[in-house]
């Protein structure tokens, strides 16, 4: 029995931790050849190396996902390496919660910089992917996109604002080159715990995520990474132009529905 992507060809950014790495390493095991592009080049030729181990195929490259050259060599080394390139994942992404505040107080540099790296780096990737799928016959875009696109806060405008462009980017490549038998989604993750919200968020803080998710428990980076294998995979052939929320049900219902519970409760005693 053959895997779910045998033989695809898969470039991966931000792939060195994190959902990246589950994503590549998921798509490994399932026969795919994948290439890790990561800021950090130490991790990605690392992790390239537990996959070759385990039995798969990868390599690990450095990629500066704010630099357009940076991105163009990472394409070019995919397809250089391996004849082609079928599966493209745009999962970089950057947020800080120093400088992306509100819209008064914000630094506006900072905003120049989410926009460039999280938003751009997606229309680059695609804009220099494209062309070799074509040529090949076809391809899968996926990006990650967050639920911090669909709904606002009080804080990382520029976050929420790029990740809501590439909602909508994702639907227009899907658009564009949907008779290319190129298909374009989105994977929009809720919180999940990755070695960096474990070590960053405090338990009170992972509290109040369990307390509105419809589901008794936090998100796993694989959970983020079976998505992304499925949208790889032929198994969604008939899919393009969607953006899948994986957040435990957590946008679910009235956002007062936990506190009316509660109250219901404590008045029935």
């Amino acid at each position: 029995m053959t895997g779910r992507v045998q033989d695809k060809v898969a470039l991966v950014t931000g792939g060195a931790s994190g959902i990246g790495l589950s994503a590549a390493t998921l798509m490994a095991k399932e026969g795919a050849k994948v290439v890790i592009a990561d800021f950090n080049d130490a991790g990605a030729k690392e992790e390239a190396r537990k996959i070759t181990e385990a039995g798969g195929e990868a390599k690990g490259i450095f990629l500066d996902a704010g630099d357009e050259q940076s991105i163009r060599d990472a394409i070019d080394f995919t397809v250089n390496e391996y004849g082609k390139i079928d599966v493209l994942y745009n999962n970089v992404g950057l947020t800080n919660l120093k400088k992306d505040l509100d819209v008064v107080n914000m630094d506006l540099d900072e905003w120049d910089r989410l926009m460039n790296v999280n938003l751009k780096s997606v229309l680059l990737g695609s804009r220099f992917a494209i062309p070799h799928m074509i040529k090949a016959g076809g391809g899968s875009i996926i990006n990650t996109a967050s639920m911090a696109g669909f709904a606002g806060d009080s804080t990382r405008s520029a976050y929420g604002a790029s990740k809501a462009g590439i909602v909508n980017l994702t639907r227009y490549i899907a658009t564009q080159y949907g008779k290319d038998n190129i298909r374009c989604n989105s994977v929009a993750p809720g919180l999940i715990l990755t070695p960096a919200a474990k070590n960053n968020m405090p338990d009170e803080v992972l509290d109040i995520f369990a307390k509105y998710n419809a589901l008794p428990y936090h998100g796993e980076a694989d959970d983020i990474g079976y998505t992304v294998l499925f949208l790889a995979s032929d198994e969604s052939k008939f899919i393009t132009g969607q953006t899948i929320q994986v957040e435990g049900g957590h946008y679910n219902t009235n956002p007062s529905i936990a506190d009316f519970q509660a109250y219901m409760e404590q008045a029935g005693k």
